[in-house]
């Protein structure tokens, strides 16, 4: 039995109008990291309603597992838009859990995923095509070319995206989170099919100072070193 088993062994437990102060318990936080495998398993056994409660607290770590748990439902389109707003959240773990929520969901429906993301990437706001590219770029999810061919392309459009800003915008703080993400997600998405990956990427317009960037940050990971 893992962690994830081991709580939600624990949520059968107890009473559900009790689980919130459990995870005030156990998020680990304030801390580096919180309780992810906690929120996972939460997110296996709550209900749309528990889910409302959690993300209306205001708490982070509620907030969290809140989010995490939409995304089994993340075909409705009315918790689509919710997860989309709140990939513009304040907070950086309310962010993951967007792109985390998406990653159950392509668990569980991954061509609806893909449509999701390929959308996502075209929206204005960097910090949902940081969603989109985050959500995709998962290597569990990338079992196959089209897969594959979808975090590509996902990954070209929000550079060409980010490479498209003003300069004058470029230092904004969702823009550079933008940026980080792609310093990752390119790695991952080439690794899954090299065969189309490695074109895109060396394709990629160096010139531009931020993405010369996301590429030498992609050829550090190892990854990308094994294939090179």
């Amino acid at each position: 039995m893992n962690r994830i088993d081991e709580y939600r062994a624990d949520l059968g437990r107890i009473d559900r109008s009790a689980w919130p102060a459990y995870l005030d318990r156990h998020s680990d936080l304030p801390g580096p990291r919180g309780n992810i495998e906690l929120a996972l398993a939460l997110a296996d056994v709550a209900d749309t309603a528990l889910d409302d409660e959690l993300i209306a607290s205001g708490d982070e770590y509620r907030t969290f597992c809140g989010v995490l748990g939409l995304g089994a439902t993340a075909t409705d389109p009315a918790v689509l838009d919710r997860l989309r707003e709140l990939a513009t959240d304040e907070r950086w773990r309310v962010r993951e859990a967007v792109a985390m929520a998406l990653q159950r969901l392509g668990d569980l429906n991954l061509p609806a995923l893909e449509m999701i993301v390929l959308d996502w990437a075209a929206d204005p706001h960097p910090l949902v095509q940081r969603a989109a590219a985050a959500a995709i770029c998962e290597p569990r999810l990338l079992v196959g070319p089209a897969a594959a061919a979808v975090a590509i392309e996902v990954c070209r459009r929000t550079t060409s995206s980010l490479a498209a800003r003003p300069a004058e915008t470029r230092r904004d703080t969702d823009v550079r989170t933008l940026r980080q993400g792609l310093g990752y997600c390119w790695s991952v998405a080439v690794a899954a099919d090299p065969a189309q990956g490695l074109p895109a990427f060396w394709a990629l317009d160096d010139s531009d100072p931020d993405v010369a960037w996301i590429v030498r940050e992609n050829l550090k990971k190892t990854r990308l070193t094994r294939l090179l």
